[in-house]
């Protein structure tokens, strides 16, 4: 090898490394680069389109557990809301806006009443009853009767509101809704979002979690 090669070997070589180390560090800088952008659209998606939530106490038993863990489909595109659909809300006058869990019963303008039919309390919407197989069971409590300024103290009935929405939870004799005045109707602006589905299910008393209930909610 004459004087010439050798030169050139000894100019390669630290080129080479210096190939070596700026690929390396490229990757590094792709990586971090994707990793922002993962993060910019899974924070994105949080925000806009899905949160999570927990449940607390057992007024949506048995549909929803205590300790639940919820998708919501987020109020900024869950669009109108429906009869039957679960919902997560804040209100301001009830635990200091603690988020609650219930099933819209009646939306804007539509009345409610709550009364006997067959011995049994149920509920109507514009005079038509309601079939809630979703229900616990279909005792209800009758001291809201006398909050509701209807003048009949065998019923419940209410109007709601415009931009607002009836609630009720499906474990109808422990529950605190809309019968309640402390709650009452709920104006969409409070509403955080339409339950989408059980992300994991709330645990037993012996620390359990039924899986079977993951999934979708009605």
């Amino acid at each position: 090898m004459d004087d010439r090669e050798e030169i050139l070997e000894q100019i390669e070589e630290p080129i080479e490394m210096q190939k070596e180390k700026h690929s390396f560090l490229y990757d590094i800088y792709s990586l971090l680069h994707d990793l922002v952008y993962i993060l910019a659209a899974i924070t994105l998606i949080f925000v806009f389109c899905v949160r999570l939530v927990g449940v607390s106490g057992a007024s949506m038993n048995p549909t929803l557990h205590d300790g639940d863990y919820l998708a919501l489909q987020s109020n900024v595109i869950m669009g109108d809301l429906e009869r039957g659909d679960i919902i997560v809300a804040r209100e301001l006058t009830f635990r200091d806006g603690e988020p609650i869990v219930k099933r819209v019963i009646a939306t804007e303008g539509q009345l409610v009443q709550i009364k006997y039919d067959d011995g049994v309390l149920r509920v109507f919407v514009d005079g038509i009853r309601l079939e809630e197989d979703y229900i616990n069971n279909g005792r209800m409590l009758t001291e809201y009767f006398f909050n509701d300024n209807d003048g009949n103290p065998n019923q419940f009935s209410m109007t709601v509101s415009k931009d607002c929405i009836f609630v009720m939870g499906d474990n109808r004799d422990n529950s605190a809704d809309s019968r309640d005045p402390s709650i009452g109707e709920i104006h969409i602006d409070q509403v955080m979002g339409k339950v989408l589905f059980v992300v994991l299910p709330g645990a037993d008393s012996n620390g359990k979690r039924d899986f079977s209930r993951f999934g979708a909610v009605s």
